[in-house]
């Protein structure tokens, strides 16, 4: 298929959806007899090409365009052109390359790549994406590096290379003769080799892709040597932090005392920027002091006159509405409030800049460096190619550093003060200014009859999230024509119909979403829409089980549509005993997820004897993504996933009050702490098969689920707002 086709092809299947909303479904006609098997489901959007997909597709023109070296000291280096946030990807393209130069893991160092627009649309680090998209690539350009390494030998021995065999990063003939990399590296980088053709190893010969592995910077992380921005030794660069408003996007009108805090002990400068006002100084202490003493006048924000009451009743007023049930069907209706989340980034927000009258260069985590250079540049009137970006490796993320405010901030201040700068947000800043997952209203209405479920709708409203870090541009180069609606809108339904689907042959099924426009500091989060919709929808189909009289995983497993999905339910079910009798307050609950080519079933018992201190006791956890690279990192990711799950789903949350959230530190943004984590966690990854499907994403969706419906056999209740024990039990900072 021609690439134009394919974009015809998935206008076709983003719109496809939208467009069935208008015409009604004749529900009377759809239950007069029993069927055989559950009703079909046409596939979804997202069933046929995914986000990945989209993703992929932008990125193959440069794909290939990786640089890795070997030197003379035979310590091979690759250039990942992704942000490594802690998420393990440096340790699983580490073990592709050793993988296939047939090298020991530990003389592979993965360095991350600075911004090169030259990639174009393949340098985001998102939706679960990373190694879906560069499996295919890492192992070509390794094999192309083993090729040529084995075509130096055999020019050095005069024999040819198929006699040769590679181990340990050590070229053996068959007379015994060795050669090691470091020593054919010259000559493997002569032209006189001419082109070699170099084919991956098959999956079958893998020895280290595929074998739990512990991380390659876990030593340097747990030691402290692992280098993060602000640990980062840049000539000059000054502490700097920020003065910012009390309510979101509010503006600076005035500085009121500047001459007195210019005159605070090491203070350096003073200086006003867009989002509020910098005190540069000799240390950090000195700057937090000469921030914490500016008294400013400020300009309105934009939502100032909001608080979760209001927000929450513009999300539900804006619910697009369900179709009429028809008359011989029964139905199951819900509707659910989920809260605006913090990411919550062990580090925060930070960057590094020294810009000078002709050039600037920023150190950073960034996801999306190269949109983050042509912003700073464009704000700096300065020529792209004169802006360098580094990308730093972070402590934390899933979807934060998809935005560059510190970045940009740091340049500002920079240019401004005319020194290299080092901006730190503090945790303050970061609950209350950084980007949030947008709350969302649910409405749900599931008919069923004769034992069938005949339709699922759902529709959504959310506050407009921010897609401005790339992704956007993304979605318009791998589709020629979005659906309805223009702007931020439809690149939020596209992204929308391109993820969430349901596993479920649950016969006629349409899922919707519609954003409010609240311009706040928004952000995809963990899951993107999926933690919350697909976490409500999991909630219902408990609720129809029991309106049908069936066991959860019975009813789950008689309605999914694959084998392999139902695989990952047994095995849950199996490991986790469920239905073993359980005393009065605690129950189990069960969850399922399949997004991104990848499934994943969560089975977890909770104890909610006392329901305002509810605790996850248990959780078995199954996953089947495909082609695990590195099942120890995929198992962190799931309970990564379980953590935030637990969290958002009990306590985390965000309360907006007249403009600001409420909450500006971990002791009021009540995630999980060890003590509400389950000591008993088992994870399972299912055998390989196929391609690598995405992980990230996966390990939310499914929890909140199970979490939920746990905790509403536990209490018998059913829960609608999230997180579920939501009170405001701190005094907040003041603003």
């Amino acid at each position: 298929m021609t690439r134009h086709g394919r974009r015809k092809f998935l206008t076709y299947l983003v719109a496809a959806p939208t467009l069935a909303l208008a015409t009604k479904v004749g529900l009377d006609a759809a239950a007069p007899s029993a069927a055989e098997g559950a009703i079909p489901t046409p596939p979804a959007p997202a069933d046929l090409v995914d986000l990945g997909d989209l993703l992929i597709l932008a990125g193959t023109p440069t794909a290939n365009m990786l640089v890795l070296e070997i030197g003379e000291d035979g310590i091979v280096d690759f250039r990942l052109p992704r942000e490594e946030v802690g998420q393990g990807l440096t340790t699983a393209v580490a073990m592709l390359v050793a993988e296939e130069l047939d090298v020991p893991l530990g003389r592979v160092r993965i360095r991350l790549d600075d911004a090169r627009p030259e990639l174009v649309f393949n340098q985001l680090t998102g939706s679960s994406n990373s190694i879906r998209s560069l499996y295919d690539p890492v192992r070509h350009t390794a094999a192309a590096a083993r090729a040529r390494m084995v075509a130096a030998a055999a020019e050095r021995w005069g024999v040819k290379p198929g006699s040769l065999t590679v181990r340990q990063g050590v070229v053996t003939a068959p007379d015994g003769r060795t050669a090691s990399y470091g020593s054919l590296s010259a000559t493997a980088a002569s032209p006189d080799l001419g082109a070699l053709d170099a084919t991956p190893k098959p999956e079958s010969e893998h020895t280290l892709v595929g074998t739990p592995t512990s991380r390659v910077d876990a030593r340097s992380i747990v030691t402290g040597r692992q280098h993060y921005t602000l640990d980062l030794e840049v000539p000059g660069a000054k502490p700097c932090m920020l003065r910012r408003p009390p309510t979101i996007n509010g503006t600076v009108k005035s500085v009121n005392n500047e001459s007195a805090v210019r005159a605070m002990p090491g203070v350096l400068d003073v200086v006003t920027v867009p989002t509020g006002v910098a005190v540069v100084a000799e240390t950090f202490g000195q700057a937090l002091d000469g921030k914490n003493a500016l008294d400013v006048t400020w300009g309105p924000g934009t939502v100032d006159t909001l608080s979760d009451d209001d927000i929450r009743a513009k999300l539900k007023a804006s619910t697009a509405p369900l179709v009429v049930p028809g008359l011989l069907v029964k139905h199951v209706d819900a509707e659910f409030d989920f809260a605006f989340v913090s990411h919550a980034p062990l580090e925060t927000n930070s960057a590094v800049a020294d810009v000078r009258p002709d050039r600037a260069e920023i150190w950073s985590g960034l996801k999306s460096p190269i949109v983050a250079r042509q912003t700073i540049a464009k704000r700096l009137g300065l020529p792209v190619d004169k802006v360098t970006v580094h990308v730093v490796q972070a402590g934390g993320s899933f979807g934060r550093r998809l935005f560059f405010d510190a970045a940009l901030e740091a340049a500002l201040v920079s240019q401004k003060t005319g020194r290299p700068v080092r901006v730190m947000w503090s945790r303050i800043d970061d609950m209350r200014h950084g980007r949030a997952r947008p709350a969302t209203h649910h409405k749900i209405r599931a008919t069923y009859a004769l034992g069938q479920v005949l339709t699922f709708e759902h529709r959504v409203a959310a506050v407009e999230t921010d897609f401005r870090h790339g992704l956007g541009e993304i979605l318009t180069a791998t589709a020629s024509d979005l659906p309805a609606g223009v702007g931020n809108a439809g690149f939020a339904q596209t992204l929308f119909l391109t993820t969430v689907k349901s596993p479920y042959n649950f016969g006629v099924t349409t899922q919707l979403l519609t954003e409010v426009p609240l311009k706040m500091h928004t952000g995809s989060w963990r899951s993107v829409y999926s933690a919350n919709t697909r976490g409500a929808e999991e909630i219902v189909v408990d609720e129809l089980a029991a309106k049908q009289g069936k066991d959860p995983v019975a009813f789950r497993r008689s309605f999914l549509k694959t084998a392999r999905q139902r695989a990952v339910l047994d095995k849950v079910a199996a490991e986790g005993g469920w239905g073993r009798a359980l005393p009065k307050g605690f129950a189990q609950g069960v969850g399922f997820h399949e997004e991104y080519k990848s499934c994943t079933a969560c089975l977890v018992e909770i104890d909610a004897t006392d329901p305002k201190k509810p605790r996850v006791t248990k959780a078995v956890i199954a996953a089947d993504v495909g082609r695990p690279v590195n099942p120890r990192g995929l198992e962190a990711q799931l309970l990564g996933g379980l953590t935030d799950a637990i969290s958002t789903t009990l306590r985390a949350g965000l309360h907006i009050d007249k403009g600001l959230p409420l909450e500006g530190s971990y002791s009021q943004f009540h995630y999980a702490r060890q003590k509400d984590s389950p000591k008993d966690v088992k994870i399972f990854i299912m055998p390989a098969s196929g391609e690598p499907g995405g992980a990230g994403e996966l390990g939310v969706p499914a929890a909140v689920g199970a979490i939920a419906n746990a905790y509403a056999r536990a209490t018998g209740t059913k829960p609608r707002s999230f997180p579920v024990n939501f009170d405001v039990d701190f005094t907040p900072f003041p603003r």
